[in-house]
C-alpha cells in the first residue's frame, strides 16, 4: 500500500507540474507575441501617420532656428562634437538639434527667469549682484547640456568596458565553432542585447557597415572612433594585425579577453585600496566630534564644577 501511495503522489505531482508548465509557457508566449505585434503595429502607424511626420518637420525647423547661436561653424561630419554624440549613443540628426537648441534656450531663459523672479520677490539686491548672478546663470545654462552628455559618455564607456570580455569570449566560441569573424560579430551583437545594449548597438552598426561594402579595417576603425574606449582601440588593432599576419583569431580573442579581465581586476583592487583614504574625511567630520564629546565631556563637566566651587569659596 505504501508503494501505491508513493506512486500515486508522484503521478499527481508530475501531472500538476506539467499542467502548470503548459499554462505558464502559453502565457509567456502569448505575451511575447502580443509585444511583437504591438511593436509592428506602432511602427506601421508611425510610417502611415503623415501628421506625426509634419510635426517632426516643424520641430526640426524651430530647432534649426534656435541652434544658430550655439552650433559651431565647422563641418558637422568632421567635427569632434559629432564623435562625442556617437560616443554617447546618439546618431540621429534630431538629437543634435535638440542638444544645440537646449544650449540656446537655457543660455537665455535661465538669466531672464532669475531677473524676473528677483524683480518680483527680491528686495535690497544691488544691480551689480543681479547682473553677476544672471551672467553666472547664463554660463550654467550654456554648459549644462555639455555636463549631461559627458555623464552619458562616461556611463556608456563603462558599460562597454565591463561587457567587452564576455563579448570576446562569445566571439571566440563562435569562431571556434566555424563561423567567420563577420558572422560571429553579428551573432554576438544579437546575444548581447540583454547584457549590454550599447555594445550590441555598436556591433550592429559594425555589421551594417560590413554589409554595405566597407572594408573590415575601415569598419573596425569606425567602431573604435564611435566608442572612444581605449580597450576597443586595442581590440581593433589586434584584429587588424591578426588579419594581416594570418594568425589564429580565436587565440588572439582569448588572450585579449584574459588581459581585459586582469585589467578589470586591477582596477577593482585599486578602488578597494582607495577606500580607507576616502573614508578618512567622513570619519573626521562625523565620528571624531562625537568621540571627542564622549571622551572629553565628563572631564569638562568635572573641571567646570571644580572651577565653580573655587569661585564660590572666594566669594
Amino acid at each position: 500500500m505504501k508503494i501505491i501511495h508513493i506512486l500515486t503522489f508522484i503521478f499527481l505531482f508530475l501531472l500538476i507540474a506539467s499542467i502548470s508548465y503548459y499554462f505558464v509557457l502559453a502565457a509567456l508566449s502569448n505575451r511575447i507575441i502580443s509585444k511583437r505585434l504591438g511593436d509592428i503595429r506602432i511602427h506601421a502607424l508611425d510610417e502611415a501617420n503623415p501628421r506625426k511626420s509634419r510635426l517632426e518637420d516643424k520641430a526640426k525647423y524651430i530647432l534649426a532656428k534656435l541652434i544658430h547661436y550655439s552650433m559651431p561653424d565647422e563641418s558637422w561630419d568632421d567635427s569632434k562634437i559629432r564623435l562625442r554624440f556617437m560616443s554617447a549613443g546618439y546618431y540621429r540628426e534630431l538629437d543634435a538639434l535638440i542638444y544645440f537648441g537646449l544650449k540656446t534656450l537655457l543660455t537665455f531663459v535661465l538669466p531672464i527667469l532669475y531677473v524676473i523672479v528677483t524683480l518680483i520677490f527680491g528686495s535690497g539686491i544691488t544691480f551689480v549682484s543681479i547682473l553677476a548672478i544672471a551672467v553666472f546663470m547664463s554660463c550654467l545654462g550654456y554648459y549644462l547640456p555639455d555636463l549631461w552628455i559627458a555623464e552619458k559618455i562616461k556611463a556608456r564607456k563603462k558599460e562597454i568596458f565591463e561587457s567587452l570580455p564576455n563579448a570576446l569570449d562569445l566571439m571566440r566560441v563562435c569562431v571556434t565553432a566555424g563561423l567567420g569573424l563577420d558572422a560571429a560579430i553579428e551573432r554576438v551583437g544579437k546575444e548581447l542585447r540583454i547584457e549590454s545594449k550599447a555594445l550590441a548597438e555598436e556591433f550592429h552598426l559594425l555589421n551594417l557597415e560590413l554589409r554595405t561594402g566597407a572594408t573590415r579595417k575601415l569598419a573596425l576603425k569606425n567602431l573604435a572612433d564611435r566608442t572612444g574606449v581605449e580597450d576597443v582601440h586595442s581590440l581593433v588593432s589586434m584584429l587588424i594585425q591578426t588579419e594581416h599576419f594570418g594568425t589564429s583569431i580565436a587565440d588572439a580573442l582569448r588572450v585579449h579577453a584574459d588581459s581585459l579581465r586582469e585589467k578589470r581586476s586591477i582596477m577593482a583592487q585599486e578602488a578597494a585600496a582607495a577606500i580607507p583614504v576616502k573614508m578618512t574625511i567622513p570619519l573626521i567630520a562625523c565620528i571624531f566630534p562625537a568621540l571627542m564629546v564622549v571622551l572629553l565631556g565628563p572631564a569638562i563637566i568635572s573641571v567646570s564644577k571644580a572651577l565653580s566651587t573655587i569661585n564660590f569659596g572666594v566669594h
